[in-house]
């Protein structure tokens, strides 16, 4: 069903969920694929390492595409290898959501950044910025 905004235009249920999204973000997002090397930490064992990509990114989290299935909350040591970038960035997150892309194949991974030091959260948020300002001076 559709809706109308305050200023009269009619909007559908797809765009006001978008907009609902877009509203919760807490910071920009940087759509763009990296390699990511997760290493899954339980009790302060390093349990299982998986190469894989994120898909977007931000200061607060990430969403990843992995080839393995997570439980939710499962503690991830994360190295993220951007192309354009000559260092990795490594954070620990939680993982607050899955969802099944192929059964047993593909899986999206929302991960929540917890407990990451500080400067790498800088240095993401750099790299996102002027990923962001070359984006917006050369739109194509």
């Amino acid at each position: 069903m559709n809706k109308q905004d305050s200023k009269g235009r009619v909007k559908d249920e797809h765009s006001e969920r978008k907009e609902w999204m877009d509203e919760r973000r807490r910071a920009p997002r940087l759509e763009e694929k990296s390699d990511v090397t997760i290493t899954v930490v339980s009790e302060g064992k390093h349990q299982k390492v998986v190469y894989d990509s994120s898909k977007d990114i931000s200061v607060y989290g990430a969403k990843i595409h992995s080839r393995l299935h997570f439980s939710v909350d499962t503690l991830l040591e994360i190295d993220f290898t951007f192309n354009t970038m000559q260092e990795k960035i490594t954070a620990l997150g939680k993982v607050r959501w899955i969802k099944v892309i192929i059964e047993d194949e593909s899986y999206e991974v929302g991960v929540e950044f917890v407990d990451t030091p500080s400067d790498a959260i800088k240095k993401l948020g750099d790299y996102i910025s002027w990923k962001q300002k070359r984006k917006n001076l050369n739109p194509f």
